[in-house]
């Protein structure tokens, strides 16, 4: 991996560990239709300006892939973040996004792009025992409500992990602008009419509208293009990587902004969580890498 593309990789973390911030303050206003709905609509006129600026052509011909991808990356998804962030404090939705990367591992390992070793089943077991940690122990009771939340959160990353390798296939075919465009373009015309459904109940307040223009230009228009050009060059599994970094980024501004508290079972479930994925992906700081190879073992031979 490029020092760049690590870079980047930091910069969608903070930027994604933020979104569930904005989404603990705008969900319990806008509700769970209304709130992605706005969301997808503001990345929408973001992409849709990239476009134009860069003068993309329009993946009409891909339209039944963007559709699937849309409802795996966002439609599904969203709605599931926004219902989770009515009942858990950010760090809690932070910390469970996690998981993506143990889904991911094993959608790749099906796939045969990647095989599913004990290290991984091993890693797969912490994670999930990370995140019953989290929700049995931290700040939060485990209510019904609490329950439902965390299940809807952990579904929403399973989604993400299994859309991954497919993104990266779709990579292959066409540009990271058009793939984000045509993804968010979809993604408005299948959450509007839930929006319609829940307008008349949603509070349209200034904070509360704050924050999904946040989530809409920042955190989804810009962050998903960054995202589709980080995958469309490392493997699916590593551009999973700003999970690593998502729970802290995560806790850390609900914990400074919304003064959300630091309990002992989300502590010990993020680190059995960052273990988790840490064993999915082989992910080790402390590996050396091989040194390049000298100019004396490379085959000068015309």
């Amino acid at each position: 991996m490029k020092h760049s593309d690590l870079v980047q990789l930091v910069l969608l973390s903070a930027l994604w560990g933020a979104s569930f911030m904005f989404l603990r303050i705008a969900a319990p206003a806008l509700g769970i239709w209304v709130l992605p709905a706005l969301r997808v609509l503001l990345a929408t006129c973001v992409l849709v300006m990239l476009m134009l600026a860069l003068r993309h052509a329009w993946p009409w011909s891909h339209w039944r892939e963007l559709m699937g991808l849309s409802a795996l990356t966002m439609v599904v998804p969203f709605v599931l973040y926004a219902y989770g962030a009515l009942h858990l404090p950010a760090g809690y939705s932070a910390l469970l996004n996690t998981t993506a990367v143990l889904f991911g591992a094993i959608v790749v390992a099906l796939l045969g792009d990647e095989r599913l070793t004990l290290w991984r089943l091993a890693g797969c077991v912490c994670g999930f025992a990370g995140v019953g940690l989290i929700v049995q122990l931290g700040p939060v009771q485990p209510t019904p409500q609490v329950l439902w939340a965390a299940a809807a959160c952990v579904g929403a990353a399973a989604c993400y992990g299994l859309a991954t390798p497919f993104i990266k296939r779709a990579t292959q075919r066409m540009q990271p602008l058009q793939i984000a465009a045509g993804i968010h373009l979809a993604g408005c015309a299948m959450l509007w009419p839930g929006a319609a459904w829940g307008w008349p109940q949603a509070q349209f307040t200034p904070v509360a509208l704050g924050a999904v223009a946040m989530l809409g230009f920042v955190t989804s228009g810009l962050g998903f293009w960054l995202h589709m050009r980080i995958i469309s060059r490392i493997s699916p599994v590593a551009a999973m990587s700003p999970s690593f970094l998502i729970p802290f980024f995560g806790v850390a501004w609900g914990h400074i902004f919304l003064g959300e508290p630091l309990g002992s079972g989300l502590l010990g479930g993020g680190l059995l969580v960052l273990l988790a994925v840490a064993l999915v992906s082989n992910f080790n700081p402390l590996r050396r890498r091989p040194p390049p190879p000298q100019p004396s073992e490379i085959d000068a031979t015309p």
